[in-house]
């Protein structure tokens, strides 16, 4: 257990344990006013990316119910994940779930999510130092993550914890990914 604090609270981060919490919903959700526009252009050289941040016309907000897949804490493909979190009156409130890319020695962060009424406290940043701690201890040699290029917050977020863009995928979620402002963005910290 580790103790946070805030200005306004104190909170315990606790470890959440496989045989209680395997199967919990992560109920991500997020409302954007601006994306990454990705842009793929095959040139007679090679190929040019180029990812520019762009208004959308009008907020997109992105909720749990959506996805034929929701979070969750412990997937079964995850078979190394760990995870931490806050829990209050028996509720999680945030969570961290990490897990290790055991053939490239990377350890990836699968879960990151703090409840809409806990947001700018500073408890997302306390979680990633458990990943960072995670990954100094185990001596990796990188931490990694993946979000969309339309969760511009998050990606400020990672970008102020020290990330930065390391690659994408134009057809991780569907096949449109491209035209939807939703590619999926892999991002990280080297370590040496």
């Amino acid at each position: 257990m580790r103790q946070f604090n805030t200005e306004r609270n104190t909170y315990d981060i606790i470890p959440l344990p496989k045989e209680k919490w395997q199967g919990t919903p992560i109920p991500m959700r997020y409302t954007a006013t601006e994306y990454y526009d990705v842009a793929i252009e095959q040139t007679p050289k090679g190929f040019q990316v180029t990812l520019e941040k762009k208004p959308f016309p009008e907020p997109v907000s992105h909720v749990p119910e959506e996805y034929d897949f929701p979070d969750k804490l412990y997937q079964e493909h995850w078979e190394k994940a760990y995870a931490w979190g806050i829990v209050k009156e028996g509720e999680m409130i945030a969570c961290i779930e990490t897990c290790p890319e055991e053939w490239s020695n990377r350890l990836m962060v699968t879960e990151l999510w703090v409840h809409e009424d806990y947001r700018r406290q500073g408890i997302a940043h306390a979680l990633m130092g458990l990943a960072k701690e995670q990954v100094q201890r185990e001596n990796r040699r990188a931490l990694i993550l993946e979000t969309q290029s339309c969760n511009t917050e998050a990606i400020a977020f990672y970008m102020q914890e020290g990330f930065t863009l390391i690659g994408f995928d134009a057809c991780c979620y569907q096949n449109r990914d491209l035209e939807r402002k939703e590619v999926r963005l892999d991002l990280g910290i080297l370590y040496n």
